[in-house]
């Protein structure tokens, strides 16, 4: 028996999407999701909340130099733009107006909900337009949320090794759970359920990269239901594949997070200026709802929303949207070709970059990609031969990016793509990419690959443990770390010694300030110890100091002199990432190269000093990527070798 089809109900206060499977109640005209009734659940949204707390678009916006102001998007017009027994797709608009100058974000926003014959779910979009002469402003966030029933759901998972059963949102009210220094943890003191008493709950142990942002969600044991957002592109995310953002957390809530400054700072936080049109379009992305009938097991629900994951990426670009705004397969090209990597110093012929990370995003300087915060970017992952073909990507103008772990620094591709709406496929070719070097390697400490995670975190306090990553490969989400350092090192700061120290045991993952007994803090110094054997007193060795998060911080680099003011190098005021607070191992990534001229060093031991010195809170500090120092250039090196 074929699935009914898609009926549409219009009343006077609600919009109701229904196709025999489950049934969607929007508010009229504000186009707020107030009802999802499935299986044998009248509704599995908090019907303990206000209709405008359940289902919402809502973004963050200020006028510039103000303080940013949340709002949940309520449409003031509702429009049926497809209806058929196939396929019904609605809209609720918002339109902007100078009367409405200071008080509304001045966007046009668009708001689409579709619900297709046969589907266990529905999707959502939005076109969000900014006009020419219209105001200044930025937009720090825009997302959808979902508020689940608390009184069914509470095992959510986001990850096969991240899933778990969650604390209730009242363990976070006073009397039972207690703030902690940083706004969003919580301790659970005395939790609705006994089990979750000590442990801290906060939402961004359960942060992701964008690549694996795909498919989150909520369980329901009684009866056995799952609710999962699945986003199958990231083409309208920003900040490139390993920009992490927020998933599902205490709430239950579940996020589709479209746009977001966390793990990056005020450099994620797109400007927009009175004369400056823009457009774009946020999804669609698909609310997918699963059951379990009979004895079978509820956690197959996580397994069979990996299924539809697969299904709704395999299907991008959707073919079903109604906006012109939202090109089709054939209106969209593809690009290919391979990427090679040539550092000399490795190998006398061209390095394969295996699993380099190859883009497509608006034109702008190397690099510039992971702070890209307006428009569209397209990523895949070349195979092991650094082979790459970037599909469906919208007409426009675009750079070439890449950055291939192992190596240090961003590739960029000078000429500019040009991707047509007929439809194109553009072959680059071989790329070759040359990484930053000057010399041989003389040391290195770390693996040049964007993280910190390689590193030594410890164990976590256990007054501030979360069970999920006890014994975890991600052990660095656990709350407080930055406070272990000062213990692990009561009586002076890091010191490494090239060829005796481990860097997976003897480097902490994060270079934080030290507190002191009187809740202040203090800078610190870390040492790198070093022998050499012969120095080119003459020549110029190379210190590549690769960064893979900064918050608030400075660094310094002094060579042999702990005092030497000024110092050798100094970074300057950067990072507003928050990664260490918000247990994330990466944020934006720098990368300095510094000249340590040879009459600094001695035959024997010598070290160098990087100092962190600014120390006005627990969280400011540094995450390194990876640390090289290289000796003057060979004479005889292939570093001029092109390709043909």
């Amino acid at each position: 028996m074929s699935p009914l089809g898609v009926q549409l109900y219009i009343q006077d206060r609600h919009v109701v999407m229904d196709n025999g499977i489950l049934q969607v109640t929007l508010s009229n005209p504000g186009g707020i999701v107030t009802g999802i009734r499935y299986s044998a659940i009248d509704n599995l949204l908090e019907v303990l909340n206000d209709e405008t707390n359940r289902g919402y678009w809502d973004l963050v916006w200020s006028v510039p130099g103000s303080a940013g102001i949340f709002d949940v998007i309520k449409g003031t017009n509702f429009r049926v733009i497809v209806e058929n027994e196939e396929q019904v797709e609605i809209s609720f608009t918002r339109m902007w107006d100078p009367s409405l100058e200071g008080k509304l974000v001045p966007l046009n926003i668009d708001k689409r909900f579709i619900m297709l014959r046969g589907s266990s779910g529905f999707y959502s979009y939005a076109i969000y337009e900014h006009l020419k002469e219209w105001p200044a402003f930025t937009l720090a966030e825009t997302r959808i949320a979902f508020k689940l029933r608390k009184d069914k759901f509470h095992y959510m998972a986001m990850a096969d090794n991240r899933q778990r059963f969650m604390p209730l949102p009242d363990d976070r009210l006073p009397g039972r759970g207690q703030p902690l220094a940083y706004p969003e943890a919580v301790l659970l003191v005395n939790p609705v359920e006994p089990e979750f008493k000590g442990e801290v709950d906060d939402k961004y142990q359960y942060s992701c990269d964008n690549k694996d942002n795909r498919v989150h969600g909520w369980v329901c044991l009684e009866p056995p239901v799952g609710f999962w957002q699945i986003t199958p592109s990231d083409e309208f995310r920003t900040g490139g594949p390993v920009k992490q953002n927020l998933t599902s957390h205490v709430g239950p809530t579940t996020l589709a997070m479209f746009h977001s400054a966390h793990y990056a700072g005020e450099p994620l936080v797109p400007k927009f200026g009175p004369d400056e049109p823009w457009k774009k379009v946020f999804g669609p992305v698909f609310i997918y709802v699963n059951s379990v009938f009979g004895d079978g097991d509820p956690f197959w629900l996580w397994e069979d929303a990996k299924e539809q994951m697969t299904i709704e990426v395999q299907s991008w670009p959707y073919s079903f949207p109604a906006s012109e705004d939202f090109p089709s397969s054939d209106q969209r090209g593809n690009v290919s070709g391979r990427l090679l990597v040539q550092d000399g110093y490795i190998s006398d012929d061209y390095i394969l970059a295996s699993c380099a990370y190859v883009g497509l995003a608006p034109p702008g300087d190397v690099g510039s990609w992971q702070r890209e915060c307006k428009d569209y970017q397209f990523w895949t992952q070349a195979d092991l031969g650094g082979y790459f073909c970037i599909n469906d990507i919208r007409p426009g103008d675009y750079n070439l990016y890449a950055w291939v772990p192992g190596f240090i620094g961003d590739y960029k591709l000078d000429a500019v793509i040009t991707i047509t709406p007929a439809g194109c496929d553009v072959f680059v070719g071989d790329l070759l990419y040359e990484p930053p070097r000057d010399g041989p390697t003389l040391w290195e400490i770390g693996i040049p690959d964007r993280s910190a995670a390689e590193f030594y975190s410890p164990d976590p306090n256990p007054t501030y443990v979360n069970k999920l990553f006890i014994g975890h490969p991600d052990r660095f989400r656990q709350y407080g770390l930055w406070e272990r350092y000062a213990e692990l090192y009561p009586d002076g700061d890091l010191v490494y010694t090239i060829g005796v120290s481990d860097y997976t045991k003897d480097w902490f993952f994060a270079q934080v300030t030290r507190k002191k007994d009187n809740n202040t803090y203090q800078g610190t110094t870390w040492q790198i110890k070093f022998t050499l054997d012969t120095v080119d007193q003459i020549g110029t060795y190379k210190l590549r100091v690769a960064i893979a998060s900064a918050t608030l911080s400075e660094l310094q680099v002094r060579v042999n002199d702990p005092k030497a003011n000024p110092p050798h190098f100094t970074s300057g005021l950067i990072g507003r990432d928050n990664t260490i607070a918000r247990h994330g191992i990466h944020g934006l990534y720098w990368l300095y190269s510094v000249n340590v001229l040879g009459n600094l060093l001695v035959e024997g031991e010598n070290t160098i000093f990087l100092t962190q010195p600014r120390s006005t809170s627990p969280f400011q500090g540094i995450l390194y990527d990876y640390i090289r120092l290289e000796g003057p250039p060979s004479p005889n090196s292939n570093s001029s070798k092109k390709l043909a």
